[in-house]
């Protein structure tokens, strides 16, 4: 293999090739399932640019023989590099930053469809597909600068029509069937499992409107499209931004209980996870399984014991119009976190 300098620019040069690639199939629009292309090769985009930046930095990449510690662990005749989640663990050390867990995420996501073909599930992850890419092209600029930025080489995707006619519809809605049951199970928890700050984190995924742009002058309007990324340093100018974005969002008022949960809806979060933990059917409903959890944690009191309105309200109040109970967000996070612990399901139940 080259050394010095060369090292580090062939794996620049193969992480930027890679990612590119990964954007050519995404936007082809004649290939069925582009989300699995897409992350194998920004799979191998991103270990790349991490092998770049470590041998930058001088150090190898590579597993060490644990019999012999100067010596590196062969395969093949090739030195054993870190994989890509080795190297999320060696970049950031114990930093969970929202960039990280996108790529975690990715990371399971493409071995679980590495060999089927799920053309469903593009729709549900294009957010974090384009986190994906914008927080490799961040990395990129940072340790290598802008010779290397991808922005001049990849175009935006033309979309067909700004209206939906009911053939289009149609379309979509066979587009979105569901998925099979283990992926939709790992999206759904992963989800889960995140603070409501990284889940609307544009590191973790990245959402945007598409805003006609108007020009006073013809002359003015070079660019059809542009991305904006949020910049405190220019408060003036992104109150513009936002000022567009209020006058498109749909205005909403008088919400009673806004962002609360139902029984129903949280159970649908820990289902999955129960079901990884005790059995692939094993059932998580409303009216036992999440009672005796509210029970056993102590966020509402039982019935015909106490004030039904004495509740734990950072995760359970109560609703006096419909004589019911509504959840938090955190009663989800805190529920799933409790629930991964060895044995905590089974004592949840015995106990509630």
């Amino acid at each position: 293999m080259a050394r010095g300098v060369s090292v580090v620019k062939v794996h620049v040069e193969k992480a930027r090739d890679s990612a590119i690639l990964a954007v050519e199939i995404y936007n082809k629009p004649a290939i069925p399932f582009r989300s699995g292309g897409f992350l194998v090769l920004m799979s191998i985009a991103w270990t790349s640019l991490f092998h770049a930046i470590f041998f930058k930095r001088k150090i190898k990449p590579f597993y060490r023989d644990q019999q012999h510690a100067r010596r590196y662990v062969k395969l093949d005749g090739d030195y054993k590099a870190w994989e890509l989640r080795e190297c999320l663990k060696q970049y950031h050390g114990p930093n969970n930053p929202p960039e990280r867990l996108n790529v975690e995420f990715m990371i399971a996501l493409r071995n679980k469809i590495e060999h089927r073909s799920m053309p469903s599930l593009d729709p549900r992850i294009f957010g974090e597909c384009q986190a994906l890419l914008f927080n490799f092209e961040d990395l990129l600029l940072k340790e290598f600068g802008e010779k290397y930025t991808l922005n001049e080489s990849l175009s935006l995707a033309l979309q067909f029509s700004q209206l939906r006619n009911g053939e289009q519809s149609r379309a979509v809605a066979s587009f979105r069937r569901p998925l099979a049951k283990d992926v939709e199970a790992y999206i759904n928890t992963f989800r889960s499992s995140l603070s409501t700050e990284v889940l609307h984190d544009a590191r973790f995924s990245y959402k945007v409107f598409l805003i006609p742009k108007l020009a006073s002058n013809p002359g003015q309007a070079d660019l059809a499209v542009e991305f904006v990324k949020y910049d405190s340093a220019k408060p003036e100018e992104m109150a513009k931004y936002e000022k567009v974005v209020a006058f498109i969002k749909p205005t909403v008022t008088q919400v009673v209980n806004p962002g609360k949960l139902k029984a129903g809806d949280v159970c649908k979060a820990v289902e999955p996870l129960v079901q990884q933990i005790v059995g692939s059917t094993k059932k998580f409903n409303a009216s036992y399984h999440h009672v005796r959890a509210c029970h056993f944690y102590k966020i509402r009191p039982k019935r015909g014991e106490g004030d039904v309105r004495k509740t734990d309200i950072q995760y359970c109040q109560y609703d006096d119009a419909h004589r019911d109970y509504v959840y938090t967000e955190a009663w989800k996070r805190f529920l799933l976190s409790e629930l991964k612990k060895p044995g905590q399901y089974e004592k949840v139940l015995k106990g509630g």
